[in-house]
């Protein structure tokens, strides 16, 4: 596809765009694969797109693809999809599995325009799709210091995502709704995904490989 070359037309596709982003779950919602993706740079102009695929009750690892390329849209918060979207784009097309679950390192609708780069993702997919975020797009009180605990995210008196506590006294992850898939849903899947750490094992991964692509000797 044509992607937008300026703020404006990036900003008008946005807005176009998050009227299709469905908040529910999908009937009879299966989840046996999910996909971890990320972005990592090399340099101001030069991407490396990550795409992981797990097993969703083994975590073990399906597939894994890294793939390389260039942006010239600018660093703009709030934007960072039109940088980052190509690229995720081709490693999710090469990779062996088709997932069922999409889970971006970043925000879905926990945005300004509620329609971050998990939205993004889903509805140009189809695929069901999450964000989690390492901090928060929007205010929240402290959840409870138990694995589970949560409170709402919220931005302009809005409820925009969850911030959770994925294990004891640890800092929360903050989950926001991609496409497809409810936030109660949401909030379980990643849970499910963080066994023993922080982040979920699909962040995890695809950050350790987005760390190695984007090092001078990586690939």
């Amino acid at each position: 596809m044509e992607w937008p070359k300026t703020v404006e037309d990036a900003v008008a596709l946005q807005e176009r765009l998050r009227t299709q982003v469905i908040t529910t779950s999908v009937p009879d919602l299966r989840i046996d694969t999910v996909a971890g993706l990320d972005v990592g740079y090399r340099s101001n102009d030069t991407v490396a797109g990550v795409c992981v695929v797990f097993d969703a009750k083994t975590l073990v690892i399906l597939d894994e693809v890294i793939v390389e390329d260039t942006t010239d849209f600018p660093y703009i918060a709030g934007l960072f999809a039109f940088r980052e979207m190509p690229v995720l784009l081709r490693a999710l097309d090469r990779v062996a599995v088709v997932p069922d679950l999409l889970v971006a390192d970043g925000q879905g609708l926990a945005h300004p325009r509620r329609f971050g780069l998990a939205c993004h993702l889903g509805v140009h997919t189809g695929i069901p799709s999450i964000g989690v975020a390492k901090n928060a797009m929007g205010e929240f009180e402290q959840p409870g210091h138990a694995r589970g605990s949560m409170s709402d995210l919220v931005m302009d008196g809005e409820v925009v995502g969850r911030a959770l506590r994925t294990q004891d006294g640890v800092k929360p992850v903050f989950v926001s709704v991609g496409h497809k898939i409810d936030l109660d849903q949401a909030c379980a899947e990643v849970l499910r995904l963080a066994p023993r750490y922080r982040l979920p094992e699909t962040t995890r991964r695809a950050d350790t490989l987005t760390r190695q692509a984007a090092s001078p000797a990586g690939s």
